[in-house]
């Protein structure tokens, strides 16, 4: 399955992207946009969290430092929440700290990226390749040790 939807008659992959910074937000909207994603901007913890449970996105990418909640905060009520509980999450911070990226690891996000190695056409693909992963993955399971969403 290709996960770039809006094209050819396949159905929109709903993104949600957690940013407060306007101009970043953009930018990986954006690109996100032109490969098909269709992407819901939460600009704080609470939106973010209201998002996710009105919209069902198939991924979030959080910020870690968001005005009201936390990113870290936000996963952690995401993964208490049986609507929330399954959906992957990625964090996308310009925060480098290894308690953040432990706590977001343990707390189930695939991965702790920095904004400043990741380009937006770059989180593009990347997408892509976590939802192929968790796609071909049971329901209801983690993902496996050592597949590319986990590392």
């Amino acid at each position: 399955m290709r996960y770039v939807g809006g094209q050819s008659g396949l159905p929109e992959i709903n993104v949600l992207l957690a940013e407060d910074d306007r101009g970043i937000a953009g930018l990986y909207r954006q690109r996100l946009e032109l490969e098909g994603y269709a992407v819901t901007v939460a600009a704080d913890g609470e939106a973010a969290l209201a998002a996710a449970f009105a919209s069902a996105p198939k991924l979030i990418v959080l910020d870690v430092r968001l005005p009201e909640l936390s990113g870290l905060e936000v996963l952690e009520r995401l993964r208490k929440d049986r609507r929330t509980r399954q959906v992957p999450v990625v964090i996308l911070t310009n925060w480098e700290d290894q308690e953040a990226r432990a706590r977001a690891l343990k707390l189930g996000a695939l991965e702790f990226l920095l904004k400043s190695e990741v380009r937006p056409g770059e989180l593009a693909e990347r997408i892509r390749d976590w939802l192929a992963v968790r796609e071909s993955q049971p329901r209801g399971r983690p993902l496996p040790e050592g597949t590319p969403a986990a590392s």
